[in-house]
């Protein structure tokens, strides 16, 4: 009677990710870094180096809610899920919103909205042009995110568009090596790429699986 009376944690779990209320709450979960930079930026809380500390925390944020976009799939699959993949493009939507946040800040605090001074530094600084490069090669992916752009692209050349995220997540890892390399302190960049190598090992792990049967 008991177990017939409360239903299976999963059950539960598949029944609150359905819930009509889920996508505004991870919305406004998704917003709270931005909230919290603008009230530390307000407040004077970042720092002796709030520009820095901006640019430094959008970039994270951006690395964060890229590993999150791509671990959906691999979780979907693994724990039987399918209700999970209603958060995918607004997660995807939320990583190009702190990379836009972050290229501000660079663009901003750095080189004062300066167009020919930030193309020269971006052709003179490997690592400020491989950051740029995923920046632009998200471009699109965010403006394809929408079921209409599914339908005029189709879904196989949709498909095809958006695994440009994999070469994304490698140019980030790049960047974020670069840029701590002249501190010399890459514990925080070997995390981010585990956990990158992980879950794009996971996506060719299961494809060759699927191409065997």
């Amino acid at each position: 009677m008991d177990a017939l009376a409360s239903p299976r944690p999963a059950v539960r779990v598949r029944s609150l990710l359905l819930h009509r209320f889920a996508k505004p709450v991870m919305f406004g979960l998704s917003l709270l870094p931005f909230c919290w930079l603008l009230y530390a930026a307000i407040t004077n809380q970042l720092g002796a180096n709030p520009a820095e500390a901006l640019s430094r925390s959008t970039g994270d944020w951006t690395l964060r809610f890229l590993c999150l976009v791509l671990a959906v799939t691999p979780l979907r699959v693994i724990t039987q899920t399918p209700a999970l993949a209603r958060f995918r493009r607004m997660l995807g939507l939320f990583v190009y919103f702190y990379v836009s946040l972050h290229l501000l800040s660079y663009s901003w605090f750095d080189m004062g909205f300066e167009l020919t001074d930030m193309a020269k530094d971006i052709a003179k600084r490997p690592f400020i042009l491989v950051g740029f490069s995923a920046f632009v090669l998200l471009t699109p992916l965010a403006l394809t995110s929408f079921n209409r752009a599914i339908k005029t692209l189709g879904a196989k050349r949709w498909q095809l568009l958006h695994k440009l995220v994999y070469v994304v997540a490698g140019l980030a890892i790049l960047h974020f090596f670069w840029m701590r390399a002249g501190k010399n302190n890459f514990a925080e960049v070997y995390v981010y790429a585990a956990i990158l190598g992980t879950l794009l090992g996971w996506r060719l792990f299961h494809f060759l699986s699927k191409n065997r049967r």
